[in-house]
């Protein structure tokens, strides 16, 4: 038995490896060549210091106080020198890639079908030549074929799937936009790095909000997935707010999440003034008390810069501070994890 443990590291890397059945984790990391921080190797030094963000692990008894007090014990802090998992685990390492000899998978990738949604929208389908692992909500850079520039689309798909799928908002005159719907075609090869960023699903049992803008659907849409194949008990609301009707794309999949997840719902909200949406105008219009629960609710946040400083500013207006809160920006040409 082994299990796999996501490396986050602070310049938004991740890295995977697998950690066998009694194994420590930096004993883990070093056979698959990422030299996680390390002085001792025994919980004296605490060089090793990280956070375990999820998964079940044991920590022992053998490291000092002055390496890892009881306070930072109980607030999820591990020395990975010493740390066990019994499950699936992500850590969150306090230093760069690089640091640890470490760097960004690279893959090429078979493309499958590049469909148009909508006039704003396209789906993208790839299937990667060497495995690429990722956390449910994360993105990757993809080459603009014949240049040098990459963009950053967040996956769609569910993670370990053989197929990568990507929403991508159709940008007028947009490199990747332009190569999407005037050159690409099944068959083309795209390079592919990553995975990257800090805005991805977190184990929890509080009800989950979500709120997406336009193609900031596509993490939304990996999380429901993974969500999904765990069936998870959890509630947990979409709002999907989008410019006009014809911008509503994967309705029929989030219709279906409503088939396999037993507590989810989803809404559009079409700012449109002529829209046929009962939820018209700005997804900031739509967020209700039984949605916030009084702050017990895990955020999850994705669209333009207008519309998550709307709603940040919203939430502050409206006293609400939630117990998880994390969003992602995003712009024409890039992605900015927050």
């Amino acid at each position: 038995m082994s299990f796999t443990i996501a490396l986050n590291f602070e310049d938004g890397i991740t890295r995977f490896i697998q950690c066998n059945a009694g194994e420590k984790v930096l004993d883990a990391a070093y056979r698959q060549k990422v030299n996680l921080p390390m002085d001792c190797s025994d919980g004296v030094c605490g060089t090793c210091k990280c956070h375990c963000a999820s998964g079940d692990y044991a920590l022992g008894e053998d490291f000092l106080e002055e390496a890892l007090s009881d306070d930072e014990a109980t607030a999820r802090q591990v020395l990975t020198c010493q740390m066990i998992p019994s499950s699936d685990c992500v850590i969150d390492v306090p230093v760069a890639a690089a640091q640890c000899k470490t760097s960004i998978t690279t893959t090429d990738a078979d493309v499958l079908a590049i469909n148009a949604l909508s006039e704003t929208a396209i789906e993208l389908v790839v299937r990667p030549q060497i495995a690429l692992h990722f956390l449910s909500g994360q993105y990757i850079n993809i080459q603009v074929p014949g240049t040098a520039q990459q963009r950053a689309y967040s996956f769609s798909s569910l993670p370990g799937s053989e197929e990568g799928r990507f929403l991508i908002r159709n940008v007028p005159g947009g490199l990747m936009s332009q190569w999407l719907t005037q050159r690409g075609q099944p068959g083309d090869t795209l390079t592919l790095s990553g995975p990257m960023g800090s805005f991805y699903l977190r184990h929890g049992e509080r009800p989950v909000l979500m709120l997406a803008g336009g193609t900031g659907l596509a993490p939304m849409l990996s999380m429901l997935e993974t969500l999904s194949v765990q069936r998870s008990p959890r509630q947990v609301t979409l709002l999907y707010g989008v410019t006009c009707d014809a911008d509503l794309v994967k309705t029929d999949a989030l219709d279906a999440f409503q088939n396999t997840l037993a507590g989810f719902r989803w809404l559009p909200v079409v700012a449109d003034a002529q829209s046929r949406c009962p939820q018209r105008g700005f997804v900031t219009d739509h967020l209700s008390e039984a949605m916030l629960n009084q702050g017990d609710v895990d955020i999850y946040l994705c669209g333009p810069p207008p519309m998550v400083n709307a709603i940040t500013t919203a939430l502050r207006e409206r006293g609400i501070t939630p117990a998880g809160f994390w969003y992602e920006k995003f712009i024409a040409s890039q992605s900015a994890a927050a």
